[in-house]
């Protein structure tokens, strides 16, 4: 590849800067590879990443009763507008027990309603009937409804909005609420 007069030949120059475009293409494609790779690793935990936020007093939610409320999300962008206002159903159950859900059928991620008249959360899109404690009833859900982390804190209900609840089977790890058995034969 060199010259008999001890000169770099074409051959060998358009070898090396081939050699040389390669591992600059090379590098430009494994950097963001590697900072994907890494990213957990790196990842600092923030506030950001693990929010906690304000569903508001807790006065706002008498006992017994189930009631609608609505969060923004933190991670939002300026064009989300009103699709950043996530709503939830808040269970006060006893005391400063409670029940929060995610508004998303378990099945395919419609939203439920409740009807304090049968004590049931309802998907009127393929029927998922869902008991007041979250728990699945009847219908093509094969798991209860999301629960979000909760706590009270300074007199206000806070929930835990770091994920959001999707039908997938790392989500069905959210709920710890057994399927109750809609038959004796079950």
């Amino acid at each position: 590849m060199t010259e008999p007069d001890g000169g770099v030949s074409r051959r060998g120059l358009l070898m090396k800067l081939g050699i040389l475009l390669n591992g600059a293409a090379g590098l430009v494609l494994a950097v963001p590879i590697v900072g994907y790779l890494l990213s957990p690793m790196l990842r600092q935990k923030s506030a950001a990443n693990d929010p906690w936020l304000s569903l508001g007093p807790l006065t706002q939610f008498p006992e017994g009763e189930t009631r609608l409320a609505t969060f923004r999300h933190p991670n939002v962008n300026p064009s989300d507008g009103e699709t950043a206002n996530i709503p939830c159903w808040v269970r006060h159950v006893a005391g400063e027990k409670f029940q929060v859900f995610a508004i998303n059928c378990a099945h395919l991620g419609c939203p439920v309603r409740w009807f304090p008249q049968s004590g049931l959360f309802m998907c009127p899109c393929h029927g998922g009937v869902y008991y007041s404690d979250g728990a699945r009833a009847s219908g093509p859900p094969e798991r209860g409804l999301f629960e979000y982390a909760y706590k009270v804190d300074q007199g206000n209900l806070t929930i835990q909005v770091g994920d959001l609840p999707t039908p997938g089977a790392t989500a069905a790890s959210l709920i710890n609420i057994e399927t109750r058995k809609t038959s004796p034969c079950a």
